[in-house]
């Protein structure tokens, strides 16, 4: 008898200790949060200047082009070819810096609202732009967190449901966990497959009625009977010491449900696929 008493009371200590852990790695995160606010908005200032500066450079082309007109040359001709094909090069890297720079831009808002962004506080918010945000700015963090990692994005966004309610920088928070979630399972089920696998995810949006779905779909390992049990259960994790907290789809549940009024459920096959769908109100 003492014996087992013996075993539980170090189980338990074994338990609080890996919760100690986690929510050490959580202040962690929290204060990396802060920080990454902090670089964030730094940076938006000298990216500013990138933005202004190329639209002034391409406002400056064409006072240049206008200078050729008011001196007769003509730039459509054969001999002032060299000079029309370097300004149409110059107009389009311009273009290119603009556009980037504006995709700069909408990453640091994205960074601020995640980190800053006010509780509880819905905004109309277009979805397909949110979501397109927020799934690759996961995919660029999992790349640069997993050696030899790449999947094969499909994204596929309901024209019908346009711009809703939310609290963008919490519902932001649940697509990372979701995406998160769907490339570690594609890359473990990488490492295990041969040549012939092609990790996929998909990110698909349909509107029903009075209310509208995100679905998240990954064939990568799916989940055991015992996981699905669990899924939503505070600290629980599959991932090894040190990769996952086990609080993601806690939280995850807690901003649909409690927060949005909607639902989220899964339908999985362990070796095959998993599929999220949360259901939230028009």
């Amino acid at each position: 008898m003492e014996t087992n008493n013996n075993i539980k009371i170090a189980s338990l200590e074994e338990q609080i200790k890996t919760l100690e852990e986690q929510l050490q790695k959580s202040e962690k995160l929290a204060s990396l949060g802060t920080l990454s606010a902090g670089i964030a908005h730094e940076i938006q200032n000298p990216l500013n200047f990138v933005i202004n500066f190329s639209q002034m450079a391409n406002d400056m082309v064409d006072d240049l082009t206008d200078i050729f007109d008011e001196k007769d040359i003509d730039l459509e001709a054969e001999e002032n070819k060299e000079l029309a094909d370097t300004i149409a090069t110059l107009r389009s890297y311009l273009a290119k810096i603009a556009e980037h720079g504006h995709r700069a831009t909408d990453i640091i808002q994205g960074i601020l609202l995640y980190s800053r962004g006010k509780a509880d506080q819905f905004v109309p918010t277009d979805l397909a732009s949110l979501l397109k945000k927020y799934v690759w700015l996961s995919f660029h963090a999992m790349r640069a967190n997993l050696t030899d990692f790449n999947v094969t994005i499909h994204e596929e966004y309901d024209p019908a449901i346009g711009e809703v309610n939310i609290v963008p920088q919490d519902l932001s928070r649940a697509i990372i966990n979701l995406m998160n979630n769907a490339c570690y399972a594609v890359w473990k089920k990488q490492k295990s497959e041969d040549s012939a696998y092609q990790p996929t995810i998909i990110i698909r949006t349909k509107r029903i009625e009075n209310h509208y779905t995100i679905e998240i779909e990954d064939n990568g390992i799916g989940m055991s009977d015992e996981t699905k049990q669990q899924l939503f259960t505070a600290f629980f994790t599959t991932k090894p010491a040190g990769e996952g907290t086990g609080l993601g789809l806690s939280i995850t549940r807690n901003i649909i449900e409690k927060q949005h009024n909607g639902h989220i459920s899964f339908e999985s096959e362990e070796g095959e696929y998993t599929k999220f769908i949360i259901e939230l109100p028009l």
